[in-house]
This record gives C-alpha cells, sequence and structure tokens, in this order.
C-alpha cells in the first residue's frame, strides 16, 4: 500500500489529522495506495508557506522562472515512462494513451508558459492635452489555487499549475482524491528542479472538505478549476462572495454534426476517437453524434463494426484500446444511464453492459463502448452528461435542424462539424453555442487559443495570452509630462 503525502514548503507530510483515503486500482476494483484527507489546518499552513514565498518569487525575472519551468518539463521528460505508468494504474486509461498523449502534455504545458511569460507585455497610451502618457502593468496575484479533475490528471494540473508560476504567483494545487499519484510525482520533481520552498504545495483530500476551504480561504486570490458543472457552481456560490477571481471550465455534451459530403473516412476514425477516447471521460468527447440522413445508414453500419473492433482490457496491455473507467461510483451512475436510456426508448445498437474480464481484473469498472439510437433531441441520454463510453446517433435532413439540436442544451464546450462546404463550415461555426469548435478535425490543440465554454460549461477561459491574464492583476499608471 503506496502512501502519498501532502507537500507544503517543499517538505512532504500527512495531513495534520492523520487520516487517509483509499485509491482504487480501476482496472482491479481494489484499493493500491492511500492519500492525505487533509484538513483546514493544513491549507492554513500551506497558504502561508505559499504568502511568505510570495515577494521573493514574483520579484524573480521572467527568465528565472522560464528556466525553472524548463527544467521541470525535462525532468517530466525523464521519467515519463514511469509517470505514463502511475497515470494508467490510477486513472484506467491505457498506457498507449498516458504514454503518448497525457505525459507529453504535461511537459508541453511548462515549456509553453515559460516561453510565454518572457513575452508577455502591458500597453501603452500617450495623451496629448494635457501632456501624459499611460502605461499598463501585468502583476502576479499572490498566492492561487489551482483545482484539477481525474480524466487527465497530470495533462489539466499542469495546464492550470504551469501559467500561474509562470505568471509569478504561488500555488496551492488541489489534485483529484481519485487519482493523486502523478501529482505526488509533480511534486517532488519540482523540490528536484529547484522550486523554492513554499513557491508551489499540493495539498489531497475531499472536495467537500479541502476545496470547500480553498474556495472560502480570504487569502487566496484567484481558482481555477476544473471538474462537473455541479461542483462548479458549488465553488462559485463560495467564491464569489469573496470577489475570489474565477475560472471554471466545466462539463460538455458536445455535438458532432456529420453532413454528407464529408471526407467520410478521415471522418470515421476521428469520430471513433472522439466518442471512445479515454473511455469517453473527456468534457471534448463527441457524445451527441448527428448524422445528415443520406448517409446515416451507412454511418450506422460501420461505426458499429469499428466499435465492436474496439479492446476492453487491461490499462497496461499492449492490445487495450478502451481500459477502465475511473471509480466504482462512476461505473454505477454510467450504468444507470443505461437504464434511463432503456426506458427513454433507446435501442442499444452495441454496448449497454458492464464488461467483466478474467480475473485478476473480474472487480474492475470495465464498460462496453456502447452506441444507442431512437432517442429524442431533448431527453435525459441526451441532455445529461453521461461522461463514459456511450454515444447517442441521430439523423437530420437541415442545416437548421441540426443547428436546434445543436445549441437545445444546457451546455456549450466544443462542437465538430464535418463538411467540405466552406461557406456552411463557417456559418455553422458562428451559430453554434460553444467555445471551441473543430472542422473536421477533433481535440487539435494549438496552446496559444483561448480554452472554455459557455452556459453550463464554464466562465473564463485557459490557454494562451488569456491564461497569463486570468493570473495577473492589470494596474494602469499616468505620468503628467
Amino acid at each position: 500500500m503506496q502512501k502519498i503525502l501532502n507537500q507544503i514548503n517543499n517538505e512532504f507530510q500527512p495531513s495534520s489529522t492523520g487520516k487517509y483515503l483509499p485509491v482504487y486500482d480501476p482496472s482491479r476494483g481494489i484499493p493500491y495506495a492511500e492519500v492525505p484527507d487533509s484538513s483546514e489546518d493544513d491549507l492554513n499552513a500551506a497558504v502561508a508557506a505559499a504568502r511568505a514565498a510570495f515577494p521573493s518569487w514574483s520579484a524573480t525575472t521572467p527568465k528565472q522562472r522560464h528556466d525553472l519551468l524548463m527544467k521541470l518539463a525535462d525532468l517530466i521528460d525523464r521519467d515519463l515512462e514511469a509517470l505514463a505508468k502511475m497515470e494508467s494504474i490510477d486513472n484506467g486509461k491505457p498506457l498507449s494513451l498516458a504514454k503518448s498523449v497525457d505525459i507529453p502534455r504535461a511537459a508541453s504545458n511548462f515549456r509553453f508558459f515559460a516561453s510565454a511569460i518572457t513575452q508577455f507585455s502591458g500597453a501603452a497610451h500617450s495623451m496629448n492635452q494635457p501632456d501624459a502618457i499611460n502605461y499598463t502593468l501585468r502583476q502576479p496575484l499572490g498566492v492561487v489555487a489551482c483545482i484539477s479533475p481525474w480524466n487527465l490528471p497530470l495533462y489539466l494540473f499542469t495546464w492550470k499549475i504551469a501559467p500561474a508560476l509562470a505568471a509569478g504567483n504561488t500555488v496551492v494545487a488541489k489534485p483529484s482524491e481519485v487519482t493523486p499519484m502523478t501529482a505526488f510525482r509533480l511534486a517532488q520533481l519540482s523540490v528536484e528542479a529547484g522550486f523554492p520552498p513554499g513557491v508551489l504545495n499540493i495539498l489531497h483530500g475531499t472536495g467537500t472538505g479541502i476545496g470547500n476551504a480553498i474556495s472560502t480561504h480570504p487569502q487566496i486570490k484567484a481558482i481555477s478549476f476544473t471538474g462537473s458543472t455541479t461542483v462548479g457552481g458549488k465553488i462559485a456560490s463560495l467564491a464569489a462572495p469573496r470577489f475570489k477571481k474565477l475560472s471554471l471550465e466545466m462539463g460538455g455534451k458536445n455535438p458532432n454534426i456529420i453532413f454528407a459530403d464529408c471526407d467520410y473516412e478521415k471522418m470515421l476514425e476521428t469520430t471513433l476517437r472522439s466518442s471512445f477516447a479515454n473511455q469517453g471521460q473527456i468534457c471534448l468527447c463527441g457524445s451527441r453524434i448527428m448524422i445528415e440522413r443520406p448517409l446515416y445508414e451507412k454511418f450506422k453500419k460501420d461505426f458499429i463494426k469499428k466499435t465492436k473492433q474496439l479492446q476492453v482490457g487491461p490499462p497496461l496491455e499492449k492490445e487495450t484500446t478502451t481500459g477502465a473507467v475511473v471509480s466504482a461510483p462512476h461505473l454505477e451512475k454510467i450504468l444507470s444511464y443505461f437504464s434511463i436510456a432503456a426506458s427513454e426508448g433507446g435501442i442499444f445498437l452495441c454496448g449497454g453492459q458492464r464488461k467483466i474480464l478474467d480475473a485478476p481484473f473480474d472487480q474492475g469498472y470495465y464498460v462496453e463502448p456502447t452506441i444507442i439510437e431512437g432517442l429524442s433531441a431533448n431527453c435525459r441520454t441526451n441532455q445529461e452528461e453521461i461522461f463514459g463510453p456511450v454515444v447517442t446517433i441521430m439523423p437530420f435532413d437541415r442545416e437548421d435542424e441540426v443547428l436546434g439540436y445543436a445549441n437545445d442544451i444546457p451546455y456549450g464546450l466544443s462542437a465538430s462539424i464535418w463538411t467540405q462546404d466552406l461557406s456552411r463550415a463557417h456559418r455553422m461555426a458562428r451559430n453554434i453555442e460553444a467555445g471551441i469548435i473543430w472542422i473536421n478535425t477533433w481535440m487539435l490543440r494549438d496552446l496559444r487559443t483561448p480554452f472554455g465554454g459557455v452556459k453550463s460549461s464554464g466562465v473564463g477561459r485557459e490557454g494562451g495570452w488569456e491564461a497569463l491574464r486570468f493570473f495577473t492583476e492589470m494596474k494602469n499608471v499616468c505620468v503628467k509630462l
């Protein structure tokens, strides 16, 4: 049984209460580690360390911060194999995915913001009558909090920490208690890289415990959160009355809109990935697939065939393309939607069951990749985020019809559009209510671009200059000449 520790002031220690939470291996359904159940006392100690470190850290030059962030990225690259295995065991995702996407992206996050901070600047405005000049400073906020989810543990943890540190803030970070292992290893690597004590503090624990305490702590200036809409709403209700800056990246129920003139083979391969990558546990997955009617039957036949070829199995095995979902409660949530879909008249074209593997994986949290048709656009299965290897398919006849399906939903994170008609592509992109639109692709990311959603999918944007703006405060200085 591995014991994970908190990082406070570059020291590794258990919770002040001595309490631990079990961490489960999703592939086998058994606990394999323990994580601190941190208390408000632990948070106070972490905030005190971060406050003490802030004056000297914020006074470092962009080049000095750049060098430390780059060194941390190099250490992540050095430990890629070990980190990928940790992520796969902790989360249930295929090892191949962790090696090719999650861990490399974590290193890229540090490299990107290390370079970006050296280019980040304010603005100047001259005045003629009276003769004066204004210049704008961008200054770090102080102690900020980063709260990340379990689906892309190190990938999204570093997506928040990297810009916060690059901008000169000190950080108190909370990873998901469900998938804490790579965050613990990142804490160790940050010490090895030479980050001063108190600059990065990593606390483990529950959302209702340490998460709520972070949301109300008077000396935490900003919170960057990724997770469910329910939890994001709770954080907002606690933090907003205290006038904290908030960046909330929340749920999605994304449309994948396929017109008959699409590049069919490219669309089919990408749709398979956008439906079931990471067991469908990516907020950007296209879980509502809408196909123009002339293409519908051909797509349905080919999509079912390819879905049935996916290999559900233990995450560490090379042949596995679909691993385990993250936890027993999440497994039960996904299975409950199979009952809901059936009650709503859904037809299961494939999947719809828990997958039972041979021992020692027979207690693991596996779900068959599932395709459902015959549901209305406004039913619960099509309106609520399932966050698993489950998609619905439905035909459409007209552009205005499918636009209505796409937008008539509480969420607005992303959408994919497949068409060779350039005018239609731009017209649809303009009219879909979402923060991220992909045309003839999916999950093609440029870290310079703004990332986030609308409606119940989020508040604010991450990525590029938007992240550095969030983690800094603007100050105008006016000088009369």
